[in-house]
């Protein structure tokens, strides 16, 4: 707010003030059209304060939805306290809304909860606050008008009231419709009826649906697919004769055993042991030795000195000189040893 506005405000509030005190000495409809106009300048100099509105609109909401949960004498006070601060906002800014679609839910609220008749002062006021929502955005309160008009008999006005909030988009839900209980003397009528109906949510019928379920579960018992896939993957004969091969393949036993046991020494073992040319010769060697070994023996020592390695056992004792004599075999040298 500036300093300009302010100083105009308390200059209207000043005047508004002696009005009032003129107003108290007065009588009769003088004093009525002077309180009338105090009320018009507190108004004025209430005018164009957001912030101010803000915070009665929202106070007003909080206590409309408190009010919900109480009851009795309690619930009361709390609704006619919400409806003052709602009324407070509309002076304050008139093209408030929120609080003209709140203050006529607030006295239809605290009407139901007193239990009046539809023509009552309540309801009244009221239709005034919707009334005033139309005229602020059009249509925005028009179902709040056709509950009112629904109550009171006013058939006609309710169906414009219906088609009016159907075409700005501010009706509910056809299920919300049929449970709102300010509408039950009407729910039965023809017109009612023929408005409704295009909004309630088509059904299908139930045999259709249920034929359709049977058909989709015979179609999923007689599927082949699904009993032929895995009798394929059991029997199909290239991967069984892949893994007969794969278990069979001397190849892969060799190398395994090839790497188990170091495949140079078992084919050398092999090698040794069937080649048959190999054995006899090994045999050869073993029992040929005998004779030429005897016969070596046997020779006369030549006349010369010979390193002899003793013997005891088949057993390297230590090594040895001795010195031969001409003529002596070597085994004539070994029994001297021995004596």
């Amino acid at each position: 707010m500036s300093l300009l506005s302010s100083f105009t405000k308390k200059s209207k509030l000043s005047a508004t003030i002696k009005q009032t005190q003129q107003a108290r000495k007065s009588e009769g409809n003088a004093a009525d059209q002077l309180f009338k106009s105090a009320y018009a300048g507190y108004a004025e100099v209430l005018l164009d304060d957001p912030i101010r509105a803000d915070a009665l609109y929202n106070w007003g909401f909080a206590l409309l939805h408190q009010a919900k949960t109480k009851e009795g004498a309690q619930a009361e006070a709390i609704y006619q306290d919400a409806i003052n601060k709602f009324t407070f906002c509309l002076l304050i800014n008139p093209d408030y809304l929120g609080s003209a679609i709140n203050g006529g839910v607030a006295y239809m609220d605290l009407a139901r909860l007193k239990g009046v008749v539809p023509d009552d002062e309540l309801y009244t006021q009221a239709q005034k606050h919707f009334e005033a929502a139309n005229r602020i955005q059009t249509g925005t309160a028009s179902y709040n008008l056709a509950c009112i008009y629904a109550l009171r008999g006013d058939s006609q006005a309710c169906l414009q009231a219906f088609e009016l909030s159907k075409e700005r988009g501010s009706l509910p839900d056809a299920s919300d419709i049929m449970q709102d209980p300010d509408l039950a003397t009407v729910k039965e009528a023809d017109w009612f009826l023929a408005f409704i109906e295009p909004l309630l949510p088509k059904e299908e019928p139930v045999a259709v649906e249920e034929a359709v379920a049977v058909e989709e579960a015979v179609a999923v018992a007689e599927e082949p697919a699904a009993v032929e896939e895995p009798v394929a993957v059991a029997e199909e004969p290239a991967a069984v004769e892949e893994a007969v091969a794969v278990a069979e393949e001397p190849a892969a036993v060799e190398e395994v055993v090839a790497e188990a046991e170091e495949p140079a020494a078992v084919e050398e073992v092999a090698a040794e042991v069937e080649e048959p040319a190999a054995v006899e010769e090994a045999a050869a060697e073993v029992e040929e030795p005998a004779e030429e070994e005897f016969a070596e023996v046997r020779e006369p020592i030549a006349e010369t000195d010979v390193i002899i390695v003793a013997e005891t056992d088949g057993v390297a004792d230590a090594e040895e000189t001795i010195v031969a004599e001409p003529g002596v075999s070597y085994q004539a040298h070994k029994n001297r040893k021995k004596k």
